[in-house]
């Protein structure tokens, strides 16, 4: 029996799977670990990685490492997305971090970020239609699904993190900056042709700011398990009414809400903003949420070589 631990270092998480490989080339999540260490936070338009954003990361790294170094039969696979994609000191942190942590990360390019959740998702959720629709710390994945096949896929850099950074979405929503947002939003994603054939499909939602609407649906309705979301759905006009209840509340109100991590508080509504407007643009009635996404794809391919 094999370990296969994988490592995804995202823009506003550190996430880790520790997963049993059995010889007939299935595996079983053992555990999983999160850490918000909001590697993102304070980049900017320069898009440079901040000395405190990388303490904290290597730090909870550092605290990976020791859950999974004495492993018998290991293989490590390091993945990073968004945030150290875009950092112009990106060879400067990895370096650091191979030094520190012992880790070679693999870069994901923003086709294959979106090609992983792909993967991800199509092994657990066997959908024939649908847009995917990840949004994380700095980048948003969305892939077409036709037919139970990827027809197309795009990755654009802008997320929770800095969308709420740039358009100051963190606090008391202003109306100037929220119109502003939504100005900026709708412009970027009317030039992605593609989308319009996407009309009227259901969402496949995946990110930490997605399923944190599943959470809290499922807190309001007093469901039993809440974290188990993963093919849960919502219809348009549910998710609507939880973004209104965002918006109408401040930090301190915001981080009250329950379902909803209180260190995601300030980036919730930028990070949601994407998923409304499109909502409004495709006509779509529902959403469908997976818990499995890149690093289930990555396990996929992996397992396929």
């Amino acid at each position: 029996m094999d370990n296969l631990v994988i490592v995804d270092l995202g823009s506003n998480s550190v996430r880790m799977t520790i997963n049993e490989v059995h010889p007939d080339k299935t595996f079983h999540e053992l555990v999983r670990y999160k850490e918000d260490s909001r590697l993102s936070e304070g980049m900017g338009p320069e898009k440079r990685l901040q000395d405190a954003a990388v303490k904290r990361t290597i730090e909870a790294l550092k605290e990976f490492r020791a859950r999974y170094e004495n492993l018998p039969n290991l293989t490590v696979k390091a993945i990073t997305t968004a945030a150290v994609r875009q950092a112009i000191n990106q060879e400067e942190f990895l370096e650091r971090v191979k030094r520190e942590v012992g880790l070679t990360f693999d870069v994901l390019s923003g086709d294959d970020e979106a090609y992983y959740d792909y993967l991800g998702v199509m092994n657990r959720l066997r959908v024939e239609d649908a847009l995917m629709i990840d949004i994380g710390g700095a980048s948003m994945e969305m892939v077409n699904i036709r037919s139970g096949k990827e027809s197309n896929l795009i990755s654009i850099p802008f997320g929770a993190v800095n969308l709420s950074e740039q358009f100051h979405l963190n606090n008391q929503i202003k109306a100037a900056d929220f119109f502003d947002a939504n100005v900026f939003l709708r412009r970027r994603l009317k030039d992605i042709w593609w989308l319009d054939e996407a009309r009227t499909k259901p969402f496949i939602l995946l990110g930490g700011a997605n399923r944190s609407l599943a959470r809290m649906s499922r807190r309001q309705q007093q469901v039993l398990h809440v974290e188990a979301i993963h093919g849960y759905q919502l219809s348009t006009n549910e998710v609507f009414q939880l973004y209104t209840s965002l918006l109408r509340k401040n930090l301190n109100q915001r981080r009250q809400i329950s379902g909803l991590e209180p260190d995601r508080a300030d980036i919730i509504v930028g990070g949601i903003m994407p998923l409304v407007l499109l909502l409004q643009m495709l006509d779509s009635d529902r959403v469908i949420f997976s818990e499995s996404g890149v690093r289930e794809g990555v396990i996929h391919a992996w397992l396929e070589k």
